[in-house]
């Protein structure tokens, strides 16, 4: 009989383990912490980040790293927003569905470059990210959009709820952000671990010398790696300026290191070909309650970097020692 759960990895259960350490200390301090408010306010603020996460792990596992995402979400998310209002049309899916198209063809233009060039994948979406924001920079603009000017879906679309909780404190409830985030979280697991695409994926990541040779088309996973990475951020723009009310598309810029970051925590290796949606949850998980819950032990948000930066250093070392001692395992001594 197969099993149904796989076992815990090494560095799951550290991640874990900190997670749960950390959670009793600051309930220990504040009282307030174990509260609807406090959970369901990680739920909201962790969905955009898990998003993001998700296509970010299946460029790492490729054995790539893209930093143009946020430049993409920014863009991808203000244009269709933009044109809704040029156009009069104040619908959530066609928000939705312009902003993912725009993602996905400039995570095109990406994988296009690094594929026939043959460049870092660093240095093109390094590049790329410039790019794609000072094209909109240039012909788009970068003027905010004020409460009055935003369309009223976006609001409703900000403020929906699953269902609602209501007790002596207030209401509370389940985003629809959080809703998608688990949906795309699921179809990127489905897409990892029970399609050829996503054995594809793995297969590049670990040697793309080896995957062209097994008769894998190198160009159309990656095509599929980095216009996946942009239609996960063209949601995110949208899901984004959702729920802020006064649209400022530089706000987002700069925060992919963040994202990046959550993932590597999770245990991804960045040589490609290893990494679990539950790692790269975990390591959100980490991130955003370090965020959200360093006021309850009286810290000011600058202890923040220090905790990730730490983590961060730690889980790399773990990962790196456990590959070391895997391939001195593997060492077949002939006389």
């Amino acid at each position: 009989m197969n099993k149904r759960f796989r076992k815990l990895k090494p560095m799951e259960k550290y991640l874990i383990s900190i997670l749960v350490v950390y959670i009793l200390i600051v309930s220990f301090v504040s009282k307030n912490f174990l509260s609807m408010n406090t959970l369901f306010d990680l739920l909201r603020t962790s969905s955009g980040t898990l998003i993001l996460a998700a296509g970010a792990l299946v460029v790492l596992i490729s054995g790539g790293i893209d930093v143009s995402f946020t430049a993409i979400a920014v863009v991808s998310g203000y244009s269709s927003i933009r044109l809704m209002i040029s156009l009069g049309i104040d619908n959530i899916y066609f928000a939705l569905l312009f902003s993912a198209f725009i993602g996905c063809c400039l995570g095109i233009i990406n994988a296009l470059i690094i594929h026939f060039f043959r460049l870092s994948t660093f240095i093109v979406t390094l590049g790329t990210s410039s790019v794609f924001y000072g094209f909109m920079t240039t012909f788009i603009g970068t003027s905010s959009i004020s409460v009055a000017d935003k369309p009223q879906s976006l609001f409703n679309f900000g403020k929906t709820r699953l269902f609602t909780i209501t007790n002596g404190s207030g209401s509370y409830g389940i985003p629809l952000f959080f809703v998608i985030a688990v949906v795309i979280l699921a179809v990127t697991w489905f897409i990892l671990y029970r399609t050829i695409l996503g054995r594809s994926i793995f297969a590049i990541g670990n040697s793309e010398e080896s995957a062209l040779r097994a008769g894998i088309n190198i160009l159309k996973t990656k095509l599929f790696v980095y216009a996946y990475m942009g239609l996960l951020s063209g949601i995110m723009g949208i899901v984004y300026f959702s729920e802020i009310d006064l649209i400022n598309p530089v706000s987002l810029v700069g925060s992919e290191l963040m994202v990046i970051a959550a993932v590597v925590i999770g245990g991804i290796r960045l040589t490609g070909g290893e990494g679990t949606i539950l790692g790269a949850i975990l390591g959100v998980g980490i991130i955003q309650i370090f965020k959200s819950t360093l006021v309850f032990l009286g810290l000011s948000t600058s202890w923040n970097d220090l905790f990730i930066g730490i983590i961060l250093i730690a889980s790399v070392s773990i990962i790196s020692y456990q590959e070391r001692k895997n391939n001195r395992k593997q060492l077949i001594f002939t006389k």
